[in-house]
């Protein structure tokens, strides 16, 4: 442990943390368990973290920072409003295929038993999620390829629909991609 350096041990404890919620059909998540898998002990995770709680706030501080960053790029780089949509769609798709176990988080299913406040936390990233969805409809709208009567509709729809394709990505034990038809699905929701 003498040669990690600082900060090193924290990233390795929320990977670790990651890894292990990739596994749906596993045991509950402990700090024993966790601290065995690092091969170190509690009081070594509690050094870096003063509960669990905060280790699943590290892990949606990495969700948040990561969708929010992709998602202001997004609407830097593409001016079409519908464009930004479909791409904001596929990033959240894909982000979820690639991180299995923080798509556990995403869906509130990792946080099941958790403290009340990590829940909430990830109702408030859905709804920034509706929000910039909403946005880029609106900028559609003004653009003329979207009624402006049915941005929040539409923002709501896509956003239960993504959501939705998380959830059916975690509880088939990560064997349905969210991305499996989702070019088709996408153009059906933006038509």
């Amino acid at each position: 442990m003498a040669t990690t350096k600082p900060g090193e041990r924290k990233l390795q404890i929320l990977q670790t943390l990651a890894t292990m919620l990739e596994h749906p059909k596993g045991e509950k998540i402990t700090t024993a368990a966790l601290a065995a898998k690092l091969d170190v002990s509690e009081a070594a995770l509690y050094r870096h973290f003063a509960s669990k709680a905060q280790m699943f706030e590290g892990l949606i501080e990495f969700i948040e920072t990561s969708v929010f960053g992709l998602i202001n790029q997004i609407s830097e780089q593409q001016e079409n409003g519908l464009s930004q949509v479909q791409a904001t769609i596929s990033m959240l798709l894909g982000f979820a295929e690639r991180n299995p176990g923080m798509t556990r988080v995403l869906i509130g299913d990792a946080l099941v038993n958790e403290d009340e406040r990590l829940q909430s936390r990830m109702n408030q990233f859905i709804e920034r999620v509706e929000l910039a969805i909403k946005q880029s409809l609106r900028v559609a709208a003004t653009q003329g390829q979207a009624r402006e009567s049915e941005v929040a509709v539409r923002a709501s729809l896509i956003t239960s629909v993504v959501v939705g394709k998380w959830h059916r990505y975690a509880k088939s034990g990560f064997k349905h991609s969210p991305s499996e038809n989702a070019q088709a699905q996408i153009a059906m929701l933006l038509a």
